[in-house]
């Protein structure tokens, strides 16, 4: 892998874990709260989960594989 490569790719995981992030604390803040959209939590569940996977999937880009 070549170095511009990688580095477009730690950019997009920073960003990812960003909205991750953000995606968690809003998730929490509905939960937490009298009256919510289910369908709007299930939503936002959803890209969470979606976000991960491409989180794991460009971590796996970036390390190494180990070779047993």
């Amino acid at each position: 892998m070549d170095e511009i490569n990688q580095i477009e790719i730690e950019k997009r995981l920073l960003w990812l874990r960003e909205e991750h992030r953000d995606l968690d604390v809003a998730i929490g803040q509905m939960a937490d709260g009298p009256h919510h959209d289910q369908l709007r939590m299930v939503r936002l569940k959803k890209r969470k989960l979606a976000l991960k996977d491409e989180i794991l999937y460009l971590e796996s880009q970036i390390l190494p594989d180990i070779i047993a």
